[in-house]
């Protein structure tokens, strides 16, 4: 039995229907876990089509919506051979939905331009009223419905309020700091075994080298920018090849990314000079990436810190994909002799990059030229990157390869990684559960995964007041037990 079926919180979480094991040959599954699996895009989705046939080039699934209208909203959608459209989705259990719900007369339903179900066929009647495609989901699942059901019955689709301290802020009080760290390791190893099983299913039908490309892609584009980057990162075998270059790599990735300006009327001279560098490889190839070329408006730039933007970070990725080593190199780190203290500076250097000409002096396109060379990787991100990445993958590849000796040390590497940078859900969890602890309580990245993952498997699925809420009573339980052991 693994440690995670062992574990007081993996058992409870199958006791209690957290993660109910859906069999193949029921009706339908919950209208909760196909949101679940549309946003987290749990398909083979380079063989969608709609119901008449028509294949789907899905460029972003939209945005969970927690308000009224449309389960989610601004997804962008290719039908067929038309132009990409922006719109909404709605997610059904059969397509009779749209009417029975009263979708058709509902004005906020207007913009759905992907009608989502479980199955069902065309209807002969012409409506309308109904959205422009249907897809039924059923025959283009990425792993087989239970386990689906197992990692994404309970996956957040809805934000939640803020500002509201939980029943268990009370309970969680009391435990003891040595009660606490052992709850919210429990929580950490239930996220890395829930992250190291997307690659495991995304490897069986890519590849694990492909896998990793594909995670590491997602997590440069930070919240807003997962699905163009992941959409790059699907067609990485076609324009990473034969480059010459990382500036050669960088001028298919900004050119089919539609990041790439066509001109620069407010830019540095040395923005020019490069644009002009990049513009004289990216035109003689631009003919051959045409299928698989991103309309500029898939980028989400609101909010974003300069050192992140894609430009910035799509030039740190052609340096790791021209060197094409980088998988290797990471199990050279994981076999290494490497003592805690050393993991973070370790990683770093293994993973950093040779100055660039161009990026390490600049943050955008447009930007005056730094004073001071910035390197293309830091350490708060190489932590994310780690954590949500390398050792996931790392861990389930030992485990694929039946190496428990390997897998072990990946997972001690994981609870001994320094803590990451704060965020809004931290700093809400702290508030809410840990009664304004202050940062300093979550000593190691990994006590940080194990409290959002209590955040996703409790918080997001209660009201305001934490109506029906199992945590506080699940703390209880878990302080009793340790207080008999």
């Amino acid at each position: 039995m693994s440690a995670f079926a062992k574990s007081f919180y993996g058992q409870w979480r199958v006791r209690s229907g957290v993660a109910p094991f859906l069999r193949e040959d029921r009706d339908s599954p919950p209208e909760r876990l196909l949101q679940a699996i549309w946003q987290h895009q749990r398909l083979h989705r380079d063989q969608l089509k709609t119901l008449d046939g028509r294949r789907i080039r899905l460029l972003h699934p939209g945005f969970a919506n927690a308000e009224g209208g449309p389960d989610f909203r601004d997804a962008l959608v290719q039908i067929g051979d038309a132009a990409p459209r922006a719109g909404d989705v709605e997610v059904d259990i059969r397509v009779t939905g749209w009417h029975a719900h009263g979708h058709d007369r509902n004005p906020a339903f207007q913009n759905v331009i992907l009608h989502v179900i479980w199955e069902g066929e065309m209807r002969r009647e012409s409506s309308t009223s109904m959205p422009p495609a249907t897809l039924a989901l059923r025959e283009f699942l990425d792993a087989p419905l239970g386990e689906l059901s197992l990692w994404l019955e309970r996956e957040p689709v809805t934000p939640l309020p803020e500002r509201l301290r939980g029943k268990c802020s009370a309970p969680l009080g009391g435990l003891s700091p040595a009660q606490l760290t052992d709850l919210l390791r429990e929580a950490a190893h239930v996220r890395l075994q829930a992250k190291a099983a997307r690659f495991q299913a995304r490897a069986r039908h890519v590849g694990w080298e492909q896998a990793l490309w594909e995670g590491l892609f997602c997590a440069l584009g930070y919240k807003h920018n997962v699905w163009p980057m992941l959409c790059l990162a699907e067609t990485r075998l076609r324009w990473a090849r034969e480059a010459n270059s990382p500036l050669a790599i960088q001028a298919r990735l900004l050119g089919i990314s539609g990041l790439l300006p066509a001109e620069l009327a407010r830019a540095t001279a040395d923005g020019n000079r490069y644009l002009r560098r990049v513009w004289d490889g990216w035109w003689r190839e631009r003919d051959e990436f045409e299928d698989c070329l991103l309309p500029r408006n898939l980028w989400r730039f609101h909010g974003l810190r300069p050192a992140n933007h894609p430009q910035r970070r799509l030039a740190l990725a052609a340096h790791w994909l021209f060197a094409d080593n980088l998988a290797a190199r990471l199990e050279r780190w994981c076999a290494a002799a490497i003592p805690d203290q050393a993991l973070l500076d370790s990683l770093l250097e293994m993973v950093q990059v040779p100055r660039d000409d161009f990026w390490s002096w600049h943050w955008t396109f447009r930007s005056a030229r730094l004073k001071k060379a910035q390197p293309l990787l830091g350490a708060a991100r190489v932590t994310d990157l780690a954590v949500n990445v390398f050792l996931p993958w790392l861990w389930t590849r030992a485990g694929e390869g039946r190496n428990e000796k390997l897998q072990r040390e990946i997972e001690r590497r994981y609870f001994a990684w320094p803590p990451a940078e704060d965020n809004a859900v931290l700093r809400l969890a702290r508030q809410r559960l840990l009664g304004g602890a202050p940062r300093g309580i979550l000593g190691g990245a990994f006590a940080q995964q194990g409290l959002m993952q209590i955040v996703r498997d409790f918080c997001d699925h209660s009201n305001a007041v934490c109506d029906n809420c199992q945590f506080p009573e699940l703390v209880r339980k878990f302080a009793s037990r340790r207080e008999a052991q």
